[in-house]
């Protein structure tokens, strides 16, 4: 085990130290990293001749298809999701302006669904998931039509409750690692896969079980021990590649490879192949984290790593919290070589206590008649929440798919002055900009090694896509703003 990824007791533990600190305020815990000493310039060069780095597939978010309890607290029979409670023209509009940012084709590329949570409903024997209620399987891949998005990232809160030692979602675990148990459970996996697919919904990406070495009381899970989740994971995964060859199968949903579980899989050539992926939870975390290169890399055997998960756990947002929102994302992708980067959830429901920290957007359920919360916005309508939405807006709509990233030379590598460049597949330079400090501007000085007019766009806890007019030359001048965060793209 690492010591940079220790043994987390809970998911409040992964939040740490720096994000939990910040969360009342606009100001970053780290106040020395805003001292009059702290650097307010810097020289860039983006190496769009020879640079070129990682294909950037696109972006992530999870949706919350049905009911949860506040705080997390239990699994409500009430009929509860998005998108069944929105009004038709909210559908529309959650689509349009949310999930494609208002592009006139398509946004964000992956919709993590959380089965035996979000997708809960199940056959006569208690053995294959359904919708838990009439259309949420049509609604769902109509959303994924309608927003242009590729598919499902489907992972597992909880297989369905007669596989387990409980017989219930929330707790336990498998009730058997044997092998006939182990091949038939595989099978009613794919077949799981089998009735989303006949029901419109594409797959994109496949994951065993989320947080498996956690073991929630108030919510689905399912827990393993590195061995059984090593079996398991032997048994299954091969009956999903080949009936799945497309899909992404990641590993494992925490701690990557670093992990008990994925060091037990690591060790296996013949079980690790099929690995497509490692994913982290660094929920909530500084995105300084990301900045040592070979964190999360070096014992990835070549594979790629990501973060598909990313919230406030508190509840909370701020001001400096958007900023690093925006810098987690890009320092997967600078220092990591991620190609792709998950934020929780796209909406959540007013009521719930969690909504704040992990939602990009609130809904009102048509049950909820508590108008001292969010007052104007009416049933079957939602709203934005800005401070986390900005902080990923401008990636979704100036950074498309396949999208590829670029190197920068940095003169000072800094922790809250962030810069990242890539080409959109039509060949089209931009680059994104972010001042973290509280206090101060921050002047980048960027070599674009072209004479190109540039546009720029300003998003911050406030700011959603200011214009801020041309700026020409091969050294382009620009003073950010504290906590902003800023796209030029070439014009035209």
């Amino acid at each position: 085990m690492s010591a940079q990824h220790p043994r987390r007791p809970s998911r409040r533990a992964i939040l740490g130290g720096v994000a939990a600190a910040g969360a009342a305020t606009a100001v970053s815990p780290f106040a020395g990293l805003f001292s009059a000493q702290a650097a307010t310039s810097g020289s860039y060069t983006i190496r769009f001749d020879n640079g070129r780095k990682q294909t950037i597939l696109g972006l992530g978010f999870e949706i919350q298809s049905d009911s949860i309890g506040s705080g997390n607290v239990g699994l409500p029979d009430i009929v509860s999701g998005v998108p069944y409670d929105l009004a038709a023209a909210e559908r529309t509009r959650f689509y349009k302006e949310m999930l494609m940012a208002g592009r006139s084709d398509r946004g964000f590329r992956y919709c993590r669904l959380a089965m035996g949570l979000y997708y809960r409903g199940l056959d006569s024997t208690s053995k294959f998931m359904r919708g838990r209620y009439d259309g949420q399987t049509a609604l769902l891949a109509d959303m994924c039509d309608q927003a242009g998005i590729e598919g499902m990232a489907v992972e597992y809160w909880s297989p369905a409750p007669a596989w387990k030692s409980n017989n219930a979602f929330i707790g336990g675990k498998l009730k058997s690692f044997e092998a006939a148990f182990l091949s038939d459970f595989g099978d009613a996996l794919v077949a799981d896969l089998d009735y989303l697919t006949a029901g419109g919904c594409r797959i994109s990406e496949w994951g065993l079980q989320n947080e498996a070495v956690l073991s929630p009381r108030t919510y689905s899970s399912c827990t393993y021990t590195a061995n059984e989740y090593y079996k398991t994971f032997k048994a299954v995964v091969p009956k999903v590649r080949e009936k799945y060859p497309d899909v992404r199968i990641h590993a494992e949903s925490l701690e990557g490879w670093t992990g008990a579980l994925g060091q037990a899989i690591a060790a296996d050539p013949a079980v690790v192949k099929y690995v497509d992926a490692w994913t982290f939870h660094r929920i909530g975390a500084n995105s300084n984290e990301q900045m040592t290169q070979g964190a999360f890399t070096s014992g990835a055997l070549g594979k790629p790593v990501y973060n598909n998960e990313f919230e406030y756990l508190d509840g909370a947002t701020s001001d400096w919290r958007c900023i690093n929102t925006a810098q987690s994302l890009m320092n997967w992708m600078v220092f990591q070589g991620s190609p792709t980067w998950y934020w929780l959830h796209a909406l959540k429901p007013v009521g719930n206590s969690e909504s704040g920290g992990y939602s990009l957007g609130y809904w009102r359920p048509p049950h909820d008649t508590d108008f001292s919360r969010f007052p104007d916005l009416q049933p079957g309508h939602w709203t934005w929440n800005p401070r986390n939405w900005n902080a990923v807006a401008g990636f979704v709509k100036y950074m498309p798919w396949d999208s590829v990233r670029y190197a920068v030379d940095e003169s000072a590598r800094l922790q809250d002055q962030r810069i990242m460049a890539w080409k959109t597949p039509s060949g089209k330079p931009v680059f994104a900009l972010t001042n973290r400090s509280a206090t101060e501007s921050f002047t980048f000085t960027v070599d674009t090694q072209t004479a190109a007019s540039f546009e720029g766009r300003r998003y911050g806890p406030s700011t959603n896509n200011k214009g801020l007019g041309l700026k020409t030359g091969s050294k382009l001048t620009i003073t950010v703003p504290p906590l902003s965060i800023e796209f030029w793209i070439r014009n035209p």
